[in-house]
């Protein structure tokens, strides 16, 4: 993909899960050919596979990643609210009742115009939550306001169908043929890469965007404890997995002045044990 002066190169990192998924990302990034303008990834599950220290935050912003987003776990670690306030690169998601610490939304400079960052929590088989329906317009409202060039939605839920019947319902309130305000929509949350990437009314679509962690895990979690977990319905604390294989699952996006212009997965292994990317998975 090449750039251009018109053209921002954006990458979006699903959910990043524990040590081998920070390592990886912050490998892959390191060994990107042709640097991106503006990297987002999702960090709800980077420390331990729930939540996001301080640590692991500074880490994290010093890799050369721009914003990141979250999700129902943000809070799993409770020197989040040591730090959210000042956390600049993250958002968490918007439809937290008022009142909520941190901020749902960031707008950033990206090639002299302006990008903004929405993080968006689903309600279907999810906890309880405000509307995002309502929420979300709301600040899409406010961001155009601003000025606002381009808005990319992390929406963080379970149902695909929630997540497309979402996208197209902000397709069709805020974009047209000549022009898109919404340029990227990225499901995250069920760490399983879907194959439906696309351009849709000028938006880059994919409903989940992966995630980075552990090969050999049940989505990033140690399969052992998963099983008896999962096959005797008794409570059994989850353990991420540290095999040294991890994949890299996001997305990159090439958006012009008005809309975005083409999506393509990304879905790469990485050895940890000796930082070498493989080819694509």
């Amino acid at each position: 993909m090449k750039n251009s002066t018109y053209t921002i190169k954006l990458i979006f990192l699903g959910d990043i899960t524990g040590r081998q998924g920070r390592t990886a990302v912050k490998s892959f990034i390191s060994k990107i050919g042709e640097k991106p303008d503006f990297v987002i990834a999702n960090i709800e599950n980077a420390s331990h596979g729930f939540g996001l220290t301080k640590k692991n935050y500074d880490e994290l912003s010093s890799s050369g990643i721009d914003c990141f987003t979250s999700g129902n776990h943000i809070w799993d670690k409770k020197d989040i609210f040591e730090y959210i306030d000042e956390a600049t690169k993250l958002v968490r998601p918007i439809n937290y009742p008022s009142g909520t610490r941190g901020v749902g939304s960031r707008v950033f400079e990206v090639k002299g115009q302006k990008l903004a960052v929405i993080n968006v929590l689903g309600r279907v088989f999810m906890p309880p939550i405000d509307s995002p329906w309502q929420t979300v317009t709301e600040e899409i409202d406010r961001l155009k306001e601003l000025g606002v060039a381009h808005v990319i939605i992390d929406f963080h839920g379970e149902a695909t169908a929630e997540k497309i019947c979402f996208s197209k319902f902000l397709a069709h309130k805020y974009n047209d043929e000549n022009s898109a305000l919404i340029k990227g929509f990225f499901g995250t949350h069920t760490h399983v890469q879907t194959a439906d990437e696309k351009i849709y009314e000028g938006m880059a679509y994919i409903t989940d965007a992966g995630f980075c962690g552990a090969v050999e895990s049940v989505i990033g979690m140690e399969f052992e404890t998963s099983l008896r977990r999962l096959s005797t319905s008794l409570p059994e604390r989850y353990e991420i997995a540290e095999s040294p294989i991890a994949q890299i699952n996001g997305v990159e996006v090439l958006i012009d002045r008005t809309k975005s212009t083409l999506i393509k997965r990304i879905n790469l292994e990485v050895d940890n044990n000796k930082g070498v990317l493989s080819n694509e998975r």
